[in-house]
């Protein structure tokens, strides 16, 4: 498993569109612990060019803060879950708390 997180000064930015880069956590599922973290820069930000570019990077899931509805629609068209809602901590922490059951999610912030 992979998964996406969009961060902003190392910690989670609360919307993806606006991140200074992904982290991308590759997860050891039957451990449930990280075995890899790969930071890149995402492109330009344009309507579709993040899912494509996530799911070309092997995602296949998104932890966010919020977004929008039509880049929901566009992540699930890759074939990468979204997670809505997640409080601005660290990769580390996020996936951690999203493998073992207890990530806390809240309200998509995103109006769009």
């Amino acid at each position: 498993m992979r998964i996406a997180i969009p961060l902003t000064e190392g910690t989670l930015s609360l919307h993806f569109g606006h991140c200074e880069e992904f982290a991308l956590v590759d997860v050891d599922e039957q451990a449930k612990r990280v075995s890899n973290i790969t930071k890149l820069q995402p492109p330009a930000h344009e309507p579709g060019v993040l899912p494509r570019w996530l799911a070309e990077q092997n995602a296949n899931i998104i932890i966010a803060g919020g977004m929008g509805q039509r880049a929901q629609q566009l992540f699930a068209q890759n074939g990468i879950s979204v997670v809505l809602g997640a409080s601005a901590h660290t990769p580390e922490q996020l996936v951690h708390d999203y493998l073992v059951g207890i990530l806390e999610t809240g309200e998509n912030i995103c109006d769009h």
